[in-house]
């Protein structure tokens, strides 16, 4: 499998976790996005949005949009489950992976934050509406995750696989966790989970 992806990308993040948790070799293809590749001809050719990641399978075929990844991931790869068994848990799994990856990740995503400022908001604007909206769904995710272990249970999981990845992009835009006991008692597990490890950012051949 070859992964397009770019270190810093929140959603290229999430793959890398599931790849790791699944223990998946791929190929890493780096698209520099602060260099603009993901416009280039060759790569809009392979994925017509000209976003990461996209994910190349075995078979020649091209996958994008990181939910449907890592869904693809979960059904071929089914163990380790990154979903429980039982209906209303699995719900409450997705749940909370869908208000990151639906509610927050894209509202400060790089071309939103571009938008902005070519609205002529200026870098203070810019920063406050990207700490209001991670602070307003962090602080959703607290009330939903539960008290002990990772996000749903003793071994990581789909919600994991979403929250780490945002937790990186508070920390690089300086908004605290201090007031979110159970998202930092996650974190922290994470940071000793050798897939969260293998998959950070400062871990990837394109980190700078």
């Amino acid at each position: 499998m070859d992964l397009f992806n770019y270190f810093r990308s929140t959603s290229s993040y999430r793959v890398r976790i599931a790849l790791a948790l699944k223990q998946l070799e791929y190929q890493y293809v780096p698209i520099n996005l602060l260099k603009g590749e993901q416009r280039e001809e060759h790569f809009v050719a392979l994925n017509p949005q000209g976003r990461v990641p996209a994910l190349k399978i075995d078979t020649g075929e091209l996958l994008v949009q990181s939910p449907a990844i890592i869904e693809y991931l979960e059904e071929v790869y089914p163990q380790p489950a990154l979903l429980p068994e039982e209906p209303v848990l699995r719900a409450q799994v997705r749940g909370v992976a869908a208000l990151i990856g639906c509610d927050v990740h894209p509202l400060h995503n790089v071309s939103v934050l571009n938008q902005l400022r070519g609205l002529g908001h200026d870098e203070e604007q810019v920063n406050a509406w990207i700490a209001h909206w991670i602070s307003q769904g962090l602080a959703a995710v607290e009330q939903l995750i539960g008290d002990c272990g990772y996000c749903f249970g003793e071994e990581p999981g789909l919600a994991d696989v979403y929250l780490i990845p945002q937790l990186y992009a508070a920390e690089r835009f300086n908004i605290s966790l201090g007031d979110y006991p159970r998202i930092s008692r996650v974190k922290a597990l994470a940071e000793a989970h050798s897939a969260f490890v293998q998959a950070h950012p400062a871990k990837q051949p394109d980190a700078s």
